[in-house]
C-alpha cells in the first residue's frame, strides 16, 4: 500500500463509523448531495480556471440562470459537470458497470457538450503541453496503446490495491497519458469518484485553495514519485468523511474528535508549535481539516500522534 499508514487508519475508523450511522435520513441525504453537487462542479472547474464563483455555480446549476458578464463557456462547464455528476449516480445506483474507455470517453463527452462538440469523448490528434509543467504526454499515435494498457490496468487492479491506492492512481494514470484536447483533469477526478463513490464512500473534493498542492503531486506523480499524489488523495477522502461525520451526528453527540481547533490556538496547549502542527497537519500525521485557508485539528489528535511516535521509537 502507497496510502500513509496514519491516514489510512483515520480513514479506516471514519468509514466505519459513517457505515455505522446508515440508512441516513432521506432529508440529510438531499441535502447533503445538494451541497456536494456545487461543492464538487464548483472546485473541479476552479483548478481548470473558471472565474465563476461558488455562488454563481449554485445560481446557473440550481437555478438555471445566467450571470451576467460570464462567458458561455463557463455556464456549460457547470451545467455539463453537474450532469456527469448525474450520471455517475446512475450508474452506482444500477450496479454492474465495468470501468473502460468506453464508459471514460462517455464521462469526458459529457464534460464537453455544447462546448468543443467535435472533440467531446474523443481521443485528441495533436500534441499538447501542460502549462506551467516539464510534463509532455503521450503522442496522439501512442493513446490507443496507452488506453487499452489503462484499460487492463483498471480491470486487473480493481481488487488487487487498497481502495484509495486504486482510485488515485486511476486518477493519475489518466491524467498522466492526457488523452483528450481538454477536460482531462475533471474526466480523471470523475474516474476517481466512480470509484470511490461505487465502495459507498463519500465524494470527494479537491478545493481550489489546495491548486498548486495539486499539480505538485501531480508533477512529482509524472517523474515516477507517486507517494505524495496518493498522500494527497488519501487527505482529501479523509476530509470529505469528515464533513459528511459532521453534516451526520448531532452536535451534542459529537466527540472531542470533532470539535476542531484553529491550529494558533491549539499551539497554546500542545506541546508543538504552531509550526510543527501546520507541518504534521499538511502531512497527514495528525487528523486535522482545512476549512477556508486555515487548518484546525484538536488535543485528542495531538494526542495521538505522541503515542504512535512513542510506538514506532
Amino acid at each position: 500500500m502507497i496510502l500513509d499508514q496514519s491516514i489510512f487508519q483515520r480513514i479506516v475508523e471514519k468509514k466505519k463509523r459513517l457505515d455505522s450511522l446508515r440508512p441516513l435520513p432521506t432529508s440529510l441525504v438531499n441535502r447533503l448531495r445538494e451541497q456536494v453537487i456545487i461543492e464538487w462542479t464548483y472546485n473541479s472547474n476552479a483548478i481548470e480556471g473558471t472565474s465563476l464563483s461558488l455562488r454563481e455555480t449554485e445560481l446557473i446549476i440550481e437555478h438555471g440562470l445566467t450571470i451576467k458578464g460570464k462567458p458561455l463557456k463557463e455556464h456549460f462547464e457547470a451545467i455539463n459537470h453537474k450532469g456527469a455528476i448525474l450520471f455517475l449516480e446512475k450508474l452506482v445506483e444500477k450496479g454492474g458497470f465495468r470501468i473502460d474507455q468506453l464508459l471514460i470517453r462517455q464521462i469526458h463527452q459529457l464534460i464537453l457538450k455544447e462546448i468543443d462538440n467535435d472533440h467531446a469523448g474523443r481521443y485528441r490528434e495533436v500534441e499538447v503541453k501542460i502549462t506551467g509543467s516539464g510534463f509532455v504526454p503521450p503522442s496522439p499515435a501512442r493513446l490507443p496503446i496507452a488506453m487499452r494498457q489503462l484499460e487492463k490496468w483498471l480491470a486487473k487492479s480493481e481488487n488487487q490495491q487498497h481502495l484509495i491506492d486504486y482510485s488515485a492512481l486511476a486518477h493519475f494514470k489518466l491524467v498522466d497519458i492526457h488523452p483528450f484536447i481538454d477536460g482531462n483533469g475533471r474526466t480523471a477526478r470523475l474516474l476517481m469518484n466512480l470509484i470511490l463513490m461505487n465502495r459507498g464512500y463519500p465524494p470527494t473534493v479537491i478545493l481550489k485553495t489546495d491548486r498548486q498542492k495539486y499539480y505538485r503531486a501531480l508533477d512529482l506523480a509524472h517523474r515516477g514519485e507517486l507517494k505524495l499524489f496518493v498522500d494527497f488523495i488519501g487527505r482529501s477522502v479523509e476530509r470529505s468523511l469528515t464533513w459528511y461525520l459532521e453534516a451526520v451526528i448531532p452536535e451534542k453527540k459529537k466527540k472531542m474528535v470533532e470539535m476542531w481547533q484553529l491550529l494558533s490556538e491549539l499551539a497554546l496547549k500542545a506541546p508543538y508549535s504552531q509550526e510543527y502542527l501546520s507541518l504534521l497537519a499538511r502531512r497527514g500525521r495528525i487528523e486535522a481539516v482545512k476549512k477556508g485557508r486555515n487548518w484546525y485539528s484538536n488535543l485528542q489528535a495531538v494526542r495521538h500522534y505522541i503515542e504512535a511516535s512513542g510506538r514506532k521509537r
